[in-house]
């Protein structure tokens, strides 16, 4: 095992230059070379020793040393970026010298708490009729089904069951696919600017119609969650149903729908790339707030970015990958903006040109085909089988007709083996041998650099390729080891000479087109790659090669575009817009959006890397140990499956038995808790029912790889069932997190749950993450986060380790707030990387109340 992290080693003092020096004070320049020195921990330093190659510091030390300085209101502010632009003493203190002083900012002044939240029996009330409102959708869901089940298997021959499993299942999923519409203009009537205080019966209202508007089934019908870029007509009069402005030709390929659809108006020709966020709504200081947002005609939106209420595009603007337009910022027409937060640039985004006069003909033909497809095959033929299945196959029978006394005997239990290991094996196997298969044999179809209209043959040929090859369990099966690599092949990447190191890709990666993706030999990715080898207008699309250059490190959550311009030995930090303009970027690093070079390489890391004969031997111990991962890994959603139909199994014996409502009404309020117990326990059990301790260690350590086992055994899908609702707050504490009170989380993710503490009364938005670790070239670190009160984490924004919040503080959408740092109370935290900023700041308005109206009631 290596070593314990070392102190920075003695600096190697520079020389004298000689001569008169002119620039800053003295004074100035002294106090920061003192707080350098305590903070570095070393015993002298000048004020031309270097930062990181004299004196060994790391992004997580100089995050410090500004925090530090911060809470100097003697010394000017001093930000991440301007400590990588000048990685001296002297040349820092002339850099900022006459900026304004490092104080905290005051929050604005706002009303008394008791009115502006909620208190705690409202937040439990709001808990238990959300808590009602989801046992009774799912008891209804199964009543309907009960009834269906017993009318379709009514039928004398198949071509009758056939027949009716359409009548049924249509109408059904017909019946699920308009209620989110009836049910937003019954409750809501139209969306207008307001304030919507967290946990009153308004915000249940809100919480309902979201909820319903985004888990509509058409979406799954039509391809509106898939992983990778994919538009439907429907989608576009999904959203005009709801209210939405959508004007015509408008290609939306973002998975997450806008809420509060009145406030949306998005012109003709207009392109919204996936994994972009337009809610028209956000989270704030306990209240959910909601405003406008307008998109010109022929406007471009890049993928990964968030749009804040209040701001705006004129036509033919653009916004770049992984930027981010705050409330109240304005795009003007033609102009292009990038960056958190966005500033203009002369980089072009959009790459695909306008295609025929026809398409919106052909966008309508393919809508109605998409529909066809749906409700002529795939409804009516699932039905069909799955009634089949239950009626005529005995060991499938038994899920609906135990018989008296067969949860006590082994054979039930032996036929839910054999079912559950066919519902689940089957699928994997199937998913494997497709994915390397007819993937490969539809991409002779279709061609590099060549533009294909959308909507057509070839659009649809893409969109099959993308969907068979980006199958998410096999990535978090073979993620995070050795043999993500032969996967990752057999699907199609060009992965050249591979340097086994292990951990050569993570769990989490996408792509459009798998046979276009290159990565260079000794290149390692941490996690939540989406590779961007596609790029769409609203009537074209191209497919491009996308290749990642030879040892580069690539951190977490990262939108990689074929045409970027970084080449070999590269580190892209995590959540870095990478660039597609300007010089191949080598030998550096890559922090931010826009992004600014850092250095490759922390020296304080090379105590871990390890040399060539001792990394093999304990290349092969790491291989042991995560086949033993990969086979807990299929066990426990094994497990789970199984659980589940013996469970169906033990409510149909019940259903004979006792009254037939009582038990759908049981039914539907014990599964979920059912679901949240069995992955809770999981979870703590791959942490051996401790709580996770801060590492900072080699790859190839025990401890890492009990770590890999912990990310890979739990099921972070599910717990995302409950945004919005206080059951995630008590399922964050049952899986370690140190919560406060009446914490509102529309949708954070948190990476290691028990490493982290948050506050009372703190506010979370959609997309928010909290990483408490990082795995850089082979050394992965950990440490705890922090987070005070009343604190309101912004949508998309990345808080990483050993970060610590003060109370009251706003971290800002797509705000990415670095390893270590310290925020002041009161702070708003905002950009790529996150620095501090004044209330009174030029970029928007204050943030605050944007309302005309409330919805206390």
């Amino acid at each position: 095992m290596p070593p314990a992290p070392k102190p920075s080693p003695r600096p190697r003092v520079a020389a004298d230059r000689g001569g008169p020096t002119t620039g800053p004070p003295i004074g100035t320049e002294h106090a920061l070379l003192n707080l350098l020195t305590d903070v570095v921990g070393v015993k002298q330093a000048t004020a031309d020793s270097n930062f990181f190659h004299d004196l060994g510091a790391d992004s997580m030390v100089m995050a410090r040393f500004c925090a530090r300085i911060r809470k100097r209101p003697d010394l000017p502010a001093v930000t991440i970026k301007d400590v990588y632009t000048n990685p001296t003493i002297r040349s820092l203190t002339k850099a900022v010298q006459g900026t304004m002083p490092a104080a905290p900012a005051t929050p604005a002044p706002t009303e008394p708490a008791a009115q502006r939240r909620a208190g705690t029996p409202m937040y439990v009330l709001c808990g238990v009729i959300q808590t009602l409102l989801f046992a009774a959708y799912l008891a209804a869901a199964e009543a309907v089904a009960d009834v269906g089940d017993n009318w379709i298997s009514a039928a004398t021959n198949v071509a009758e069951l056939f027949l009716r499993a359409a009548v049924f299942g249509d109408a059904a999923v017909l019946a699920m696919c308009i209620l989110p519409i009836v049910a937003k203009w019954v409750l809501i009537g139209r969306w207008k600017i307001q304030e919507i205080p967290a946990w009153s019966l308004g915000y249940i209202r809100f919480w309902f119609v979201k909820t319903l508007v985004r888990a509509n089934p058409l979406l799954l019908l039509v391809g509106g969650r898939s992983r990778s870029n994919t538009t439907s007509p429907v989608i576009n009069f999904y959203l005009r149903a709801l209210g939405a402005k959508i004007g015509p030709g408008v290609a939306i390929y973002c998975r997450v729908l806008p809420v509060c659809t009145d406030l949306l108006a998005i012109d003709a020709g207009t392109v919204i790339r996936s994994d972009a966020l337009i809610s028209c709504y956000r989270a704030h200081d306990g209240r959910v707030q909601t405003g406008p947002v307008h998109l010109g005609k022929n406007v471009f939106v890049g993928e990964g970015a968030v749009i804040e209420i209040g701001a705006s595009m004129g036509d033919e603007a653009q916004l770049g990958h992984d930027s981010t337009l705050h409330m109240g910022q304005s795009v003007p027409a033609g102009e292009t903006w990038h960056g958190t937060p966005a500033q203009r640039t002369d980089t072009n985004y959009r790459l695909v040109g306008q295609g025929a006069a026809d398409a919106s003909r052909k966008a309508a033909v393919f809508g109605v085909m998409q529909l066809l497809r749906a409700f002529v095959i795939a409804v009516p033929l699932t039905v069909s089988v799955l009634v089949l299945a239950l009626d005529d196959i005995p060991q499938f029978s038994k899920l609906l007709d135990p018989g008296p006394g067969a949860l006590a005997s082994w054979p039930f239990y032996r036929d839910m083996l054999t079912v559950s290991g066919i519902l689940f094996g089957v699928p994997i196997v199937a998913g494997l041998l497709i994915s390397g298969t007819i993937p490969r044999a539809l991409n002779r179809m279709i061609k590099p650099d060549t533009e294909y209209p959308l909507f057509g043959f070839h659009y649809g040929i893409h969109n099959a390729i993308a969907r068979m090859t980006n199958n998410k369990l096999l990535c978090g099966l073979f993620g995070d080891s050795s043999y993500i690599v032969h996967y990752l092949r057999w699907i199609g990447y060009d992965l050249t000479t591979v340097v086994q190191t292990g951990s050569n890709f993570g769990t989490v990666i996408k792509h459009e087109n798998p046979y276009l993706v290159t990565v260079g030999s000794g290149t390692m990715v941490a996690d939540a790659l989406s590779i961007m080898n596609a790029d769409f207008s609203n009537t074209s699309f191209r497919l491009s090669r996308a290749k990642i250059g030879t040892s580069n490190f690539l951190g977490n959550v990262i939108n990689y575009p074929a045409q970027s311009t970084v080449g070999d030995n590269c580190l892209i930090a995590s959540k870095a817009m990478v660039p597609i303009d300007g010089p191949i970027r080598e030998d550096t690093g890559l922090l931010g959006s826009p992004t600014f070079p850092i250095p490759r390489t922390v020296a304080r890391d090379a105590a871990y890397h390890l040399g060539r004969a001792e990394q093999r031997q304990r290349l092969h111990a790491k291989n042991r140990h995560n086949i033993v991962t990969m086979v807990l890994y299929l066990l426990v959603r094994w497990a789970f499956l199984f659980s589940i139909l013996v469970y169906i199994g033990a409510l149909s014996e019940l259903y004979e038995e006792w009254n037939g409502p009582v038990t759908l009404v049981l039914s539907g309020s014990t599964f979920p808790l059912f679901a949240i117990l069995y992955w809770v326990f999981v979870e703590r059990a791959s942490s051996r029912f401790r709580r996770l301790q801060p590492r900072y260690c080699s790859i190839y350590d025990p401890l890492f790889w009990r770590h890999e086992q912990y990310w890979k055994l739990n099921e972070p899908n599910l717990y995302m069932l409950y945004n919005g609702t206080p059951l995630k707050n008590i399922l964050w504490r049952m899986l370690g997190v140190r919560v406060g009170r009446r914490f509102f989380d529309d949708g954070l993710f948190l990476s290691e749950r028990s490493l982290v503490t948050i506050g009372d009364d703190c506010t979370a938005n959609q997309m928010s993450l909290i990483f408490p670790h990082s795995q850089e070239d082979g050394v992965f670190k950990s440490d705890y986060v922090t987070v005070g009160s009343r604190v309101t984490i912004g949508a998309g924004a990345f808080i990483n380790y050993g970060v610590t919040v003060g109370d009251d503080a706003v971290i800002e959408p797509h705000a990415f707030v670095m390893k270590g740092e310290e925020i002041s109370d009161g702070a708003i935290s905002r950009g790529n990387p996150a620095v501090e900023v004044r209330d009174d700041h030029d970029l928007t308005r204050p943030v605050g109340r944007v309302a005309v109206g409330t919805a206390d009631d």
